[in-house]
């Protein structure tokens, strides 16, 4: 996610898009995208429906950062994934879990993580993440 510099307004004006996970249903051509915009990407009609996102993931493909650029330095390694969601694939941090505990194939799910804060400001940015369902050896 791509921290932007903004005011306190302009960040509450899109506290929507930051703290749920939102995607658009065309009713023209009737597919769903992801994020959404203010036309469909396939048929360009501005008829859509807003669909919060429910539910379990599947980790398509994953990749680690080891070494993360500026601010982001101190939260290295910094694990990014392709996660498929209701037939969506939507790139995300992935959180609560170490590198080596990660396969693909794995269920996942939406939680609302701290991203950073600009203290400045006033203002600390969360961002919806995934976290692994990981399963305990009793149930392996």
């Amino acid at each position: 996610m791509v921290v932007e510099d903004l005011s306190v307004p302009a960040f509450w004006r899109r506290r929507t898009s930051y703290y749920r996970l939102v995607a658009a249903r065309c009713k023209k051509c009737g597919k769903l995208h992801y994020p959404p915009g203010a036309a469909c990407p396939y048929c360009g009609s501005r008829e859509l429906e807003l669909i919060e996102l429910k539910g379990k993931g599947i980790l398509e493909s994953y990749s680690v950062i080891y070494s993360a650029p500026g601010e982001s330095r101190g939260r290295a390694p910094i694990i990014i994934g392709v996660i498929n969601m209701n037939g969506l694939r939507i790139v995300s941090e992935l959180t609560d879990v170490f590198p080596d505990e990660l396969k693909v194939g794995i269920e996942v799910e939406p939680v609302l993580r701290r991203m950073d804060e600009d203290s400045n400001k006033g203002i600390i940015r969360y961002a919806i993440k995934f976290r692994p369902i990981l399963v305990s050896k009793s149930e392996r």
